[in-house]
Order: C-alpha cells, then structure tokens, then sequence
C-alpha cells in the first residue's frame, strides 16, 4: 500500500524529491518497478513529474487516491517493508542451514547482516550556511497577523505573543469545572472574530452548547437565557437579526462532535479535517478522548497521551497551524479555595508528556468572581506571569485588573488602572 501511495504522492506534489532526498530507488518498488521507471525517465527528459492523466493514460489500472499521511511516515514505512522483503528469504535460508549444521547457518547470518543495515538518512539543515531564517524573520515582520494569532486577552499576549501559526502545541489545563472550556471557546470566538477558519472539537458538548457560549462571548447574550430559551432577557427577533448577520462572515467556525469522526478522534483524521475545511487554528476540547494511533499493548495512559501530544506538535508544524488542547489537572493541583495559586505542570493529569512536548502552558483558576491565568511554560519567552480577571460567566466579560504578578507594559497598566476609577466613579453616581 505504501509504494501506491507514495507514487500517488510523488504525482500530486509533482517533485520526487521524496525518493532523492531519501535514497529511495527503483528496488523499494516491487509491485510498481515500471510505474517507477515511467517517472524518473519523464523527469529527466521534460523536467517535471508527468501529472496524473498521463500517468493513469499510460498505466490504466493505476489507482489514483489522496494521500494524507507525513512525508517521514511513507519515507520511514517504505524503509520498514523494503528491509523486511531483504530480511525474510536470508531467514528462511539461515532456518534451513540450522537444521543441518550450526556453525554454517552463523557464518552465513554474519555475512549476510552486513546487507540487511537499515537505510536511514537524517536530514539535517546547515544553519551556518541556509538563509531560510532570515526571510522568516523578514516576513513575520512585515505580515505578524500570518504568523501569529491573539489570544483574545490583549494582555497574554503581551507576554506570549499570541498563538505562533506552526510549531505550536498550546496546552490550557485546570482543575474540572474551572472554565477550561470557556476560555478555549472565548479564544477560538477571537481568532474566528479577526477572520481565521476555526475547528473545535468537543468530546462533552453538542455544537449548540459550544454555539451558546460563542454567541455570549461574541455578543454578551445571557448564556443562561440561552440555554434555558428565557425570552425575557433575549428576544428571538433580536436572536434572529444577530444570526443573520453573523452568516454574512464568510470564514468557518466549525464544530465537531466525536461522532463525526466515527466515535474515534485521531491525529490522521484530524489532519483531513483541517485540510478540506482549510483550519487556520484547531482546538480540542478534551486530549484523553483522543485515540493513539501509536498504541501498543501493554502501553499505558501516560504513554499514549504522551505519544498523542507529539503527535499533534508534529501535526502543527506540517499544517502550519497552532493546536490547542483542554487538559485536567490531578487531585493534588490546588484544594485550597482561599489561594490564588493555579496548579503546577507536575499535576498534569496522566502525563508529563503533555507539558513536555507542549510549547505554552497556561494553567487556570476561579476564585469567587475571579479568574486568574498562569504562564506556566512558554518556550520563546518568560514565564511565571499570573493574570487576574474580573469575569462575568452569564455575560461573557472579563475585565482585566493589572497586579505586580503580570509583565505586561507599564503603559497598559496605567491606562487599566485609569478605567477602573472612571467605571468606580460612573456606579458611585448611580442613584439607588
């Protein structure tokens, strides 16, 4: 199946790159070595990889399908199947020599092994002379909101920069009833808000429940007048108008259930979910419903969700798009319902893997009408930061009250600070 899909690869990104660059020759194809042949040749003569009516003209039972795996997993497949076909007529060969004499059977092993070495190249990128950086850093100069989007919370991003679009696996983690889920919903709502095609996936909530709390955080409707259909506080017209003006947005944000992904969310379905809908972020509301792809028996919980978390990281950084994920925190993360402090990375639930592979952490915590945001790991900056907001869960408002435990500039702060006597000011005029 591989070397079908590798051909079928090699055909849709017409370079064959992937069997230069890796060593791969016309040996690893047995069942397609003249479909094998046809390419090369078409490349050396014209230049280009034949596209796929040519191909299928000249080879009529050929199978066209879409290929969605990484290229490191055909390259490291191929390698695996193409090592196992050399290693099974030596084995058999050795079985047979053991039956008659020994010593013979370990000569012949030993001499044959020296073909059977894995054909494993590492690439490696010359950083003293590859200039690639430097256009990033040119580019992320001239177009930031390409490479980065807010969070929602002006003031985090002061300190983390918002979500990198690549190599980023944002992990938000509380204990349970927390609001976890409601401060992913409220950054996805702003990443949707500011045009980006959002995915969410929830393993708890319908898409209606999910779609409640985004029309409180993107229009401070009641979420409980929404939930509960209480028209006292939300007329329908007014619900209506609000729909229909929300449907003249022509980006996505898009909903999914367990369900929809045949009651099994893995990191290859979700790689086809993010590129048919053309995902600029993706959220996951819950990491432990996912399924390991990697998983063997024997291997426990810590293992499998440490394989899922570098498996999304990965996922990341060939997308190009940043992934977050909702994680719980143990028993041990913070009882104390008088202390401000938000759990620890250690009290991640099940696995270190998580935080491990994770590029930022932020860890949260409720207390009373508060709301207190962590940095716990923030890999291209610092951490340690601690946010406090005023937050209105029906309303879907935070308010952000400035504190020496925060490093965002002085000059947000003051201008902070300065709104929050004008708003005391206005409700001492108020007339009870």
């Amino acid at each position: 199946m591989v070397q079908l899909q590798i051909l079928n690869y090699i055909l849709s990104t017409k370079s064959i790159s992937i069997l230069v660059d890796n060593g791969i020759t016309k040996d690893y194809f047995t069942e397609y070595p003249d479909e094998y042949d046809f390419i090369l040749e078409h490349n050396d003569n014209y230049k280009q990889v034949p596209d796929m009516e040519t191909f299928v003209g000249k080879f009529p039972d050929f199978e066209p399908i879409e290929v969605t795996e990484s290229e490191r997993y055909l390259v490291d497949t191929i390698r695996e199947e193409h090592l196992y076909s050399q290693s099974v007529p030596v084995i058999k060969k050795a079985a047979e020599l053991l039956k008659g004499d020994a010593n013979e059977a370990s000569r012949y092993l030993q001499s044959e092994l020296v073909n059977l070495t894995p054909n494993y190249t590492t690439p490696a990128v010359d950083i003293i002379k590859n200039r690639n950086r430097v256009d990033i850093f040119r580019d992320k100069a001239e177009h930031k909101d390409e490479w980065f989007i807010p969070t929602g919370f002006p003031e985090l991003d002061d300190i983390i920069f918002g979500w990198q679009c690549g190599e980023e696996f944002g992990v938000i983690f509380a204990r349970t009833g927390q609001g976890k889920s409601w401060i992913l919903v409220k950054m996805m709502q702003h990443a949707w808000q500011i045009g980006k095609n959002v995915g969410y996936v929830s393993p708890e909530m319908s898409a209606d429940k999910i779609g409640y709390r985004f029309d409180t955080l993107n229009h401070n409707f009641s979420n409980k007048s929404l939930v509960r259909g209480d028209q006292n506080d939300i007329s329908l017209d007014d619900y209506n108008k609000y729909m229909d003006e929300l449907s003249e947005h022509k980006n996505k944000f898009l909903v999914s259930t367990p369900m929809d992904f045949n009651k099994q969310i893995t990191v290859s379905k979700l790689r086809v979910y993010a590129k048919v809908n053309k995902l600029d972020i993706l959220a996951i509301d819950g990491i432990t419903y996912m399924t390991d792809e990697r998983y063997k028996r024997g291997d426990n919980k810590t293992t499998t969700l440490t394989n899922i978390s570098e498996d999304l990281f990965a996922l990341s950084s060939e997308l190009k798009i940043p992934i977050l994920v909702v994680v719980q925190s143990n028993r041990e993360g913070v009882q104390d319902k008088e202390s401000s402090d938000t759990p620890a990375l250690e009290s991640i639930r099940d696995s270190d893997g998580i935080s491990h592979n994770a590029t930022k952490v932020i860890s949260l915590r409720q207390k009373q009408e508060s709301l207190i945001m962590e940095v716990k790991k923030n890999r291209d900056g610092t951490i340690g930061d601690k946010l406090t907001y005023l937050w209105d869960i029906d309303k879907g408002e935070f308010q952000w009250i400035p504190s020496d435990s925060d490093s965002a500039p002085r000059e947000r702060k003051d201008e902070r600070k300065t709104e929050i006597k004008k708003e005391y000011k206005e409700k001492k005029k108020v007339v009870f």
